[in-house]
């Protein structure tokens, strides 16, 4: 049953950790009517800096979310394979279209399955922070 990404609880529910960034850098900003020290701004400045623009990074993934449903919703609808969910399963708000994937497609109790495939930090190898060479293939028999 596919219901589509593009609804207000959807988009609630995917930009979650972006909402709570958000918040929490509005807490630390409102920090310096509670406590008013030029020591506090050192710390308070940068820190409502990077959530502010962390949490409006990952509203702005949005229309990319919206792609990743669609083609893991087109790779998973006929043959579930657990390699079409690899990248997303390294971030929180991946893990998040993940389950909303699935839920989509039916196939909730396999989110237990791709659990098993984050890479956890303590995972995390050199190699990981290395350049890549990408190679694009453009398939000429595609059809939207």
């Amino acid at each position: 049953m596919k219901r589509g990404i593009t609804t207000l609880p959807r988009f609630i529910f995917l930009n979650s950790y972006a909402i709570l960034l958000l918040v929490i850098g509005g807490g630390v900003a409102c920090l310096s009517l509670c406590f008013s020290s030029p020591w506090l701004l050192l710390f308070q400045v940068p820190a409502v800096g990077c959530l502010l623009y962390e949490s409006l990074h990952i509203f702005s993934t949005w229309n990319s979310k919206k792609r990743h449903y669609n083609i893991l919703i087109e790779r998973n609808s006929r043959e579930f394979n657990e390699k079409s969910f690899d990248e997303l399963m390294q971030a929180p708000c991946g893990r998040l279209l993940v389950y909303l994937v699935l839920k989509d497609l039916g196939r909730q109790e396999l989110y237990r399955v791709l659990r098993h495939r984050q890479r956890h930090f303590w995972h995390i190898r050199k190699s990981d922070f290395m350049p890549r060479k990408t190679t694009v293939f453009i398939n000429p028999n595609y059809k939207k």
